[in-house]
């Protein structure tokens, strides 16, 4: 099989039991190219939506990391586990009394900016070491706050018991923990909580419903059909205001220049990141914008 010809995306439907480093090397090994990478981590537990970058695309994957994330997560209320999730050891149980109204009014506290503590259990690097590795060697280390944006959190059932059952949506920042926002919501109704399932459906404007399975990737590649799946880099960037530029403009975008933002045309925004595509449609750089100038983040013509 030949190498992909332009940079791209592969929009993987992750299962459970699965890291993105499985996802990404699997990949790898379909296509038979070795740069490959992906946009925010899923927990092995977690299933859903993964973009894998593929070739230059690589370096255009922060821009896809930065936008905004949906899950449907379902958690158990009155539990807690070390990892905040199904696959950790119960550190404690104890029953919970709330009712439906107790949680819609507690949830509405969580949304807009709040600050997060990561897991332990996370990816997340304190002192150069990544926070689970530390944890398996027995280790907890204090961790810094940080601030995530909830956009939206919706109940969408609520079974209520001695250990309630909570399913909720929301739409969140990059580096948001919804394991910890589970966890986060008990604590302010008196408890604890752990995610029993966790589902990314969306990623920017990228859906898991246009999202492949490993299985069908791997009938794909059989079929010598696993190119037609690859999302272009410019469309798997949709979400950054676009500009097309002409002839002249495109070689001086090729050289890495930088551009009064006047001489890219009109439509340009006043600041942050902005496509840059050519007169035949494929994206050239990524450029940023500000101060009325325009200068290269990621040329890959």
């Amino acid at each position: 099989m030949s190498e992909p010809d332009s940079p791209g995306f592969l929009l993987v439907d992750k299962p459970a039991g699965w890291t993105s480093h499985d996802v990404v090397a699997k990949v790898r090994r379909l296509l038979r190219i070795k740069k490959v990478g992906h946009a925010g981590t899923l927990d092995p537990m977690a299933t859903g939506l993964v973009v894998v970058g593929l070739q230059r695309a690589t370096r255009l994957l922060r821009f896809v990391q930065a936008a905004p994330k949906e899950y449907i997560a379902r958690a158990v209320f009155g539990v807690a586990t070390d990892s905040l999730d199904a696959d950790g050891a119960i550190l404690e149980r104890a029953e919970m009394d709330f009712d439906e109204e107790d949680l819609r009014a507690t949830m509405v506290r969580f949304e807009g900016r709040i600050a997060q503590i990561p897991p332990m259990v996370s990816a997340r690097k304190v002192g150069g070491k990544r926070l689970y590795e530390l944890a398996r060697a027995g280790v907890e280390v204090e961790r810094e706050a940080r601030d995530v944006e909830i956009y939206s959190l919706e109940l969408i059932d609520f079974a209520p018991s001695a250990y309630p059952e909570v399913v909720f949506r929301t739409v969140c920042s990059t580096g948001t923990y919804v394991r910890t926002l589970a966890d986060d919501i008990a604590g302010a109704l008196g408890g604890r909580a752990h995610l029993t399932a966790l589902r990314r459906i969306r990623n920017g404007s990228l859906h898991v419903e246009n999202a492949w399975t490993i299985d069908e990737l791997a009938a794909a590649a059989t079929a010598g059909l696993l190119h037609a799946k690859i999302l272009s880099a410019r469309d798997g960037l949709a979400d950054l205001p676009e500009v097309v530029v002409g002839t002249a403009a495109a070689a001086g975008v090729r050289n890495g220049l930088t551009f009064p933002v006047t001489s890219l045309g009109e439509g340009v925004p006043p600041v942050g990141p902005v496509r840059v595509v050519g007169e035949s449609g494929e994206l050239l750089a990524i450029y940023a914008v500000d101060a009325g100038k325009a200068a290269p983040e990621v040329v890959l013509a």
